[in-house]
């Protein structure tokens, strides 16, 4: 995809969301299914179904996948995308390249060991590998527009209003 093109698929949403900026609000959903043997969780993630259990480091055998892992991959997946677009709307080549994320966990917190210690992450680092002719100003600017436009980014940069609810169904 070109900027031309980008720019096609774009300027009429941006023109419907400028006169009607409620068109712009959607609520994206996720859903997942509790394993009714297993410490899982199914999650539909619009093309497979992702099983979630334990990490090794919490009793997990290693053969699910980790919800800390997916976070980051959600991150790497928006901050790769993000990027690949602002690229392409700025004219900047970028021939290839690598995202990667790592971050911190201290498994005491989430297993009730240490009240002290966190239960999430206490840090996050996003990394580039570009391969470009871009000079330092255009990497510059690509990344801090990355920064700037990308969702799961400035989420986690920026927490939201978390709620959470239940519904209990008798069981039989």
């Amino acid at each position: 995809m070109d900027s031309a093109e980008l720019r096609a698929v774009q300027e009429p949403l941006k023109d419907a969301y400028r006169s009607s900026p409620r068109e712009a609000l959607v609520t994206l959903r996720a859903h997942g299914q509790l394993d009714d043997q297993a410490v899982a969780c199914s999650v539909a993630t619009g093309r497979d179904l992702a099983v979630a259990g334990l990490h090794p480091a919490t009793g997990g055998d290693g053969s699910l996948l980790c919800s800390g892992d997916m976070l980051l991959q959600a991150l790497v997946a928006c901050a790769g995308v993000t990027l690949r677009a602002v690229a392409i709307s700025l004219g900047i080549t970028v021939a290839d390249g690598t995202v990667s994320a790592e971050g911190d966990l201290d498994f005491r917190g989430t297993l009730a060991v240490s009240k002290e210690a966190p239960v999430g992450f206490s840090s996050v680092r996003l990394a580039f590998d570009l391969d470009t002719d871009a000079t330092p100003e255009q990497v510059q600017t690509l990344i801090r527009l990355t920064e700037r436009y990308c969702v799961v980014y400035q989420t986690l940069a920026h927490p939201p209003e978390l709620t959470m609810t239940v519904g209990v169904t008798p069981g039989s």
